[in-house]
């Protein structure tokens, strides 16, 4: 039917790209506040307690919430499908499943800390690799996980902007030093 046609699920229209820097640092948030809930539980259990609380963050208030997990909404950034609506469950799924799981292993790469310093490389670099792709991707800048299920990231005005509200304080207190 399509011979040698390669079908692309890549949208016609543009929308515009989050900064590397907000999509890492909303990650972070999303991976910090994860990372703290696990802690909580034994360390036997708390890989368990990790890939839950991740799923429930990032897949179950993201369907609900527009889009948006707490790091994405501090700064102003959400993900679509496709179809520029909000990704259905098993795309969710899919997605946070491969990021999730990468972050599982830099939990516990960072866990080990410089004790076995080439380990801690190891288990933090599938992560990374996955976020190379989307450094790499200039016109759409999809990560790994992002191609895998189909999704990108964009910027919205629904958010807290945390970014620019600390940029505009040590602004402030810039100013006011030099005074």
């Amino acid at each position: 039917m399509y011979d040698d046609e390669e079908l692309d699920y890549r949208p016609v229209r543009r929308f515009p790209k989050v900064p590397l820097d907000r999509r890492f640092w909303a990650f972070f948030v999303d991976f910090l506040c994860v990372w703290i809930i696990s802690g909580l539980g034994g360390a036997a259990l708390q890989w368990l307690i990790f890939l839950g609380a991740w799923f429930a963050l990032r897949v179950g208030l993201v369907e609900r919430n527009q889009g948006q997990s707490i790091g994405s909404w501090a700064f102003d950034i959400k993900v679509i499908d496709i179809r520029y609506r909000i990704p259905e469950l098993v795309s969710l799924a899919k997605r946070e499943g491969i990021v999730g799981f990468t972050a599982m292993l830099a939990m516990y790469g960072l866990q080990i800390n410089v004790a076995n310093g080439i380990s801690m490389l190891i288990l933090i670099a599938p992560l990374f690799a996955g976020c190379a792709v989307a450094i790499a991707d200039e016109e759409f800048n999809q990560a790994f996980h992002d191609r895998i299920a189909e999704t990108y990231v964009i910027q919205t005005q629904r958010g807290f902007s945390l970014d620019l509200r600390i940029k505009q304080i040590i602004a402030e207190l810039r100013q006011n030093m030099q005074k």
